[in-house]
């Protein structure tokens, strides 16, 4: 396994400057934001280290990006870009659609023929309705990745965190049983997972078992934490929005069992790209911090993947 970070975090870093640093601390893999250019929407997303509509067009950029992260020794793990493709506005959906095939088309004339991503959701229907939609939305997408060779795994975030997300979530594929789902109606080979357990540590879901039934569907992994304050969650239950009782963490810091995880990910012979995530409120803020968070993160998860 090769180990990496979400690029996001380096939001004000230029692509050079985040390879730069990856190169620096000694990490093996980024997995690199790639949202329109100027498009901030929420926390950590907005960032874009790779234009991907000029990478479809411009050769010449393409050979740079591709030419410095060689020279620096920094592989691209996926190009990622998490939008909400089933928005219930149209007007959003199809523009999110629109830039997700570019970063498809983008991925492959890359070479590196991954994207992560989430699956959508319209936030206002239920699980059945949505399930409607993906029947809709998504054959085209994964048609056009099927054609340039690209594999697409969705993140099991459920994009359920305040009241504008409130009540079902913007990203449907966020539990085995809506994975088993979804994967019935899109029985495309390059759909799979981008694993977080993270999600699955709220949701009061095993988040090991799930490794073992989907082991053919783990396209990426990733590694951030979360910390559940059970002393707030006997205040507000479950059904409170999710960060009434929780929080991200840095790996290690939370609630998941690093050792276990990894472990089953070595039983299932997975040996692609895992990266660290950062969303640890307490390392938000100045440079230095944020450097603190990769450093401290890639120390820890060193116990586990070399």
């Amino acid at each position: 396994m090769k180990l990496g970070f979400v690029s996001a975090i380096l939001d004000q870093s230029t692509f050079e400057e985040m390879i730069d640093t990856a190169s620096d601390l000694g990490f093996q893999c980024v997995e690199v934001a790639c949202w329109p250019q100027g498009k901030a929407e929420r926390r950590y997303a907005g960032v874009s280290h790779i234009d991907c509509e000029r990478i479809v067009e411009d050769d010449g950029y393409t050979a740079y990006v591709k030419e410095y992260c060689a020279k620096k020794n920094v592989e691209i793990s996926s190009l990622a870009f998490y939008p909400n493709t089933m928005d219930g506005d149209l007007e959003k959906r199809q523009a999110a659609v629109a830039h997700l095939k570019n970063v498809i088309k983008a991925s492959a004339k890359l070479g590196i023929n991954l994207v992560t991503t989430f699956i959508g959701r319209d936030q206002a229907k239920n699980v059945e309705e949505n399930l409607e939609l993906v029947k809709e939305i998504w054959p085209p997408i994964l048609d056009l990745a099927k054609e340039q060779g690209v594999k697409v795994a969705i993140e099991n975030c459920p994009m359920l965190f305040g009241p504008d997300q409130w009540p079902g979530g913007q990203n449907l594929m966020t539990t085995p049983a809506n994975w088993r789902k979804v994967f019935e109606i899109l029985p495309y080979e390059n759909l799979g997972i981008n694993y977080d357990p993270s999600h699955f540590v709220w949701q009061m879901i095993d988040y090991i078992k799930p490794i073992y039934e989907f082991q053919d569907k783990i396209f990426h992994v990733h590694y951030k934490d979360i910390k559940v304050y059970y002393d707030k969650l006997d205040q507000c239950g479950i059904m409170a929005y999710p960060l009434e009782f929780m929080s991200p963490k840095l790996p290690g810091f939370g609630d998941v069992d690093w050792g276990k995880y990894v472990s089953a990910l070595t039983d299932i012979g997975y040996d692609g790209c895992t990266c660290i995530e950062v969303e640890d409120k307490a390392f938000e803020g100045k440079g230095e911090k944020v450097l603190d968070s990769l450093k401290l993160s890639k120390r820890y998860m060193e116990n586990f993947v070399i």
